[in-house]
């Protein structure tokens, strides 16, 4: 099963409950997809997909590029998205053709 097979499973099953938007302006760059929930209380979920990389690099990125801003709003507003925030960081290996997933709870 290659990258682009799981990422359209993820969204098929993920887009009646989420608006999905693929690099979309987050922090410090651009993230690799964003499910923003449509009940503002669900849980909000940030994934960034890695080639010939661990998905704690993925997770890495999505810290240091501060992709969680998203969600947060702007300063001295309130919080749009109340769900926790979860990171996902997927990785694919190209030789062994193995994927690897790593959830994190980046905000609650």
């Amino acid at each position: 099963v290659e990258l682009s097979a799981i990422v359209n499973l993820v969204y098929l099953s993920a887009r009646n409950k989420y608006r999905i938007e693929r690099e979309d302006k987050a922090g410090k760059g651009f993230v690799d997809f964003i499910f923003y929930p449509w009940n503002l209380t669900d849980t909000c979920i940030i994934l960034e997909l890695k080639v010939d990389h661990s998905p704690e690099d993925a997770l890495l990125q999505i810290r240091e590029k501060d992709y969680l801003l998203r969600f947060q709003g702007k300063s001295g507003e309130t919080r749009k998205y109340t769900g926790e925030v979860l990171g996902v960081g997927i990785s694919y290996d190209k030789e062994t053709k193995e994927h690897f997933c790593k959830v994190e709870v980046l905000s609650k």
